[in-house]
C-alpha cells in the first residue's frame, strides 16, 4: 500500500487510499517501520524488583518483590518533561525524566505469599476480557523423594502447597484461590497451566490429572471436570458401586456368615480399584490404538499378526506413558503430550531423546480422536501449515492474533525450511520441531517489532518467545524487511555491557509493550546479591 517510507506521506496516502479487504490491520502495522524505539536510558533508577511482563492489552506491567513475597503492578505512562531550549532533541533528558517513575506509575502492592511461601515469578496468565490475573505461590517445603501415596506417580517431587490466586488487576483484590496439597505442577513459563477464554487447565504431574476450571465473571474459580483416573463425572461412583457388588454378589447370604467373618470379608475381599484398573484416560488411549490397528487390516490372520507386532508387543510401553503437558485446541478439545517419567524428570533439554506421543482428546465425548508419535511426518505437516491453530488464543485477544509464525509469514516459513534442509536427519528435525508442542500459554510477545514481515533480527539474541537470552556486548539490530532494508533501531544492553566485571556470566530478558514503542531490557547475573540492570528503550 505504502510506496514511500516517509511517515507524513504514509499518513496522506492512508487518507486517500483504501487497503485491500482483510488487510487494514496489517497496513496500519506498517507505521511501526517509522515509529521505533530510538532512544535508550541505560541503568535506569528503578526499584529492585523482578519484572515479569506487560499484559497483552498493555495496561499493566507485572513485577514481583525481590523476596518473591509481594506483587507490584505498574501502569505504563509516557515520558513528559519541559524544555526551555529551541532544539530539545539535541539536549539530554533532565535527571528527573531518567527515572523509572517517569515511565511507570505504581498502582498498588499486594502480599500474595506468606512467610513459608514464595511467588512463582516465572508464572503469570492474563484474562484480558475481565482484566484478571492468575498468579501462583508455592510452599518452600518440597520433598524430592516423596513416597508414592494413593494415585501418585513415583519419581516426582512433592510440593506441600500450591496456590493459584485469581486477582483483579484494576484494584489488586484477590477474588478466589485454588489450592493443591502435596502435588507437583510445572509452573515454569506457564508450562503446566493453560488458559483459553474462561477455561483453565492445570496439569497435576504427580497425580496425572488434568483439572479443568472455569473463571466466572463474578471472579470465582469453579471446578468443571478432572480428567485422569476418571473421564466422566460419575465414573468413580459407578466403579465403587460395582466394587461393592463384586465384594458381595449375594447379599441374602450375608446374615448366614458369622459376624467376624463378615467383617474380615469386607476387609479382604474388597477389590482395590487402583490395582484393578488403568486410569480412565489410559483406557481411552489404549482402546483408540487397538481400534486403529484393528481397522488397518481386513484379513483376520494379518490383523492378529499386526496386533501382536504393533499393540501387544508395545503394550507395557503404552501403559507406562504419563501426561507431560496439555493445551486447549478449542473449548472442547485438548492436545495432550504423553511420555515417560524419565523424560519429565530430566527436563525439557533432553526431551527429544525420549519417546513421546500426542493425543487429541474430546472432553465432551471423553474420546481420543487422534494419536501421533513425535516423529510423525503427517503431524509435522499439520504443524508447518497450520501452526496458528496450535497457538489457540482467546476470542477477546486482539494483539495476540498477529504473532508471526511459519504458517502466516513467508519469512518464517523460509527460515524453517532452511533449517530442515540443513538438518542431518529428517526424523530428528521433526522431533525437535514437534518438541515445542503443546505450546506454553501466553509465551510470546505480540509486539509489532517482532513481526517478521516488518523487521529482521537475530533470534539467537532476541525473540518474541518469553525466554532468557545470553547477554551480548554487541547491539541487537532490527532491520527493515522491505527496501531499502536499512537499520531502523538497535537494542544495546549498556555502554559497557551493563557491568564493569566482564567475567561475570550474564543473561538478559526483554519486555516489549504490545503496541507502544517502549521496551525494557533487563540484564541479570547468576549472583543473587547483585541487582539487575534495567534499560528503557523508547521513542523520543
Amino acid at each position: 500500500m505504502f510506496r514511500s517510507n516517509n511517515i507524513v506521506a504514509r499518513i496522506f496516502q492512508r487518507q486517500i487510499c483504501t487497503p485491500a479487504p482483510g488487510t487494514s490491520v496489517h497496513c496500519a502495522r506498517r507505521f511501526y517501520e517509522n515509529l521505533v524505539p530510538s532512544f535508550t536510558i541505560y541503568d535506569v533508577e528503578c526499584p529492585d524488583h523482578s519484572f515479569r511482563k506487560f499484559t497483552d492489552d498493555g495496561q499493566y506491567l507485572i513485577s514481583f518483590s525481590r523476596n518473591n513475597q509481594d506483587l507490584i503492578v505498574y501502569r505504563p505512562t509516557w515520558l513528559s518533561f519541559s524544555c526551555k531550549e529551541e532544539d530539545c532533541d539535541a539536549h539530554d533528558l533532565p535527571s528527573k525524566a531518567r527515572r523509572f517513575e517517569s515511565f511507570f506509575t505504581q498502582l498498588y502492592s499486594v502480599s500474595l505469599a506468606s512467610c513459608n511461601e514464595q511467588i512463582c515469578k516465572d508464572f503469570f496468565l492474563y484474562m484480558d476480557s475481565n482484566q484478571y490475573g492468575i498468579f501462583a505461590t508455592t510452599s518452600t517445603v518440597q520433598s524430592q523423594d516423596a513416597p508414592a501415596t494413593r494415585g501418585a506417580i513415583p519419581g516426582f517431587p512433592s510440593v506441600e502447597k500450591i496456590t493459584f490466586h485469581l486477582l483483579r488487576l484494576e484494584d489488586g483484590v484477590i477474588l478466589d484461590e485454588k489450592v493443591f496439597h502435596n502435588d507437583f505442577v510445572n509452573l515454569a513459563h506457564n508450562m503446566g497451566v493453560f488458559l483459553y477464554d474462561d477455561l483453565l487447565a492445570i496439569v497435576s504431574l504427580r497425580y496425572q490429572t488434568v483439572h479443568i476450571l472455569q473463571i466466572r465473571d463474578s471472579g470465582n474459580l469453579v471446578d468443571v471436570r478432572a480428567i485422569g483416573a476418571y473421564c466422566h463425572e460419575d465414573d468413580e461412583l459407578f466403579l465403587n458401586s460395582n466394587a461393592q457388588c463384586m465384594a458381595f454378589p449375594d447379599k441374602s447370604k450375608l446374615h448366614q456368615l458369622p459376624q467376624t467373618h463378615v467383617q474380615n470379608g469386607l476387609h479382604h475381599s474388597q477389590p482395590n480399584l487402583d490395582e484393578s484398573f488403568l486410569s480412565g484416560i489410559k483406557q481411552r488411549l489404549l482402546s483408540f490404538i487397538f481400534r486403529r490397528i484393528w481397522n488397518e487390516e481386513k484379513d483376520p490372520t494379518l490383523r492378529v499378526q499386526c496386533l501382536k507386532k504393533k499393540f501387544y508387543f508395545h503394550f507395557q510401553d503404552y501403559v507406562d506413558l504419563i501426561i507431560w503437558k496439555v493445551q486447549f485446541l478449542d473449548r472442547h478439545h485438548l492436545l495432550i503430550k504423553f511420555g515417560s517419567v524419565e523424560g519429565v524428570v530430566q527436563g525439557a533439554r533432553n526431551a527429544d531423546h525420549f519417546p513421546a506421543f500426542f493425543a487429541v482428546y474430546n472432553m465432551e465425548t471423553t474420546e481420543i480422536v487422534a494419536f501421533y508419535q513425535n516423529s510423525a511426518e503427517d503431524l509435522y505437516h499439520l504443524f508447518e501449515q497450520y501452526c496458528d491453530h496450535f497457538h489457540s488464543t482467546s476470542r477477546n485477544s486482539l494483539y495476540m492474533n498477529f504473532i508471526s509464525s511459519h504458517s502466516n509469514n513467508i519469512h518464517a516459513l523460509e527460515q524453517l525450511r532452511s533449517m530442515k534442509n540443513k538438518a542431518n536427519s529428517s526424523s530428528q528435525f521433526v522431533k525437535k520441531m514437534l518438541g515445542s508442542l503443546p505450546f506454553s500459554c501466553q509465551s510470546q510477545s505480540p509486539s509489532p517489532y517482532f513481526d517478521q514481515s516488518l523487521f529482521r533480527f537475530d533470534e539467537k539474541l532476541i525473540s518474541a518467545t518469553d525466554r532468557h537470552k545470553p547477554s551480548t556486548d554487541h547491539p541487537i539490530k532490527f532491520i527493515l524487511r522491505r527496501p531499502p532494508c536499512s537499520l531502523k533501531f538497535k537494542i544495546k544492553l549498556g555502554p559497557e555491557a551493563g557491568s564493569a566485571d566482564g567475567r561475570t556470566k550474564k543473561f538478559s530478558s526483554f519486555l516489549f509493550h504490545p503496541f507502544l514503542p517502549l521496551a525494557l531490557s533487563i540484564q541479570h547475573t547468576f549472583l543473587f546479591s547483585q541487582p539487575s540492570v534495567v534499560n528503557i528503550h523508547f521513542r523520543r
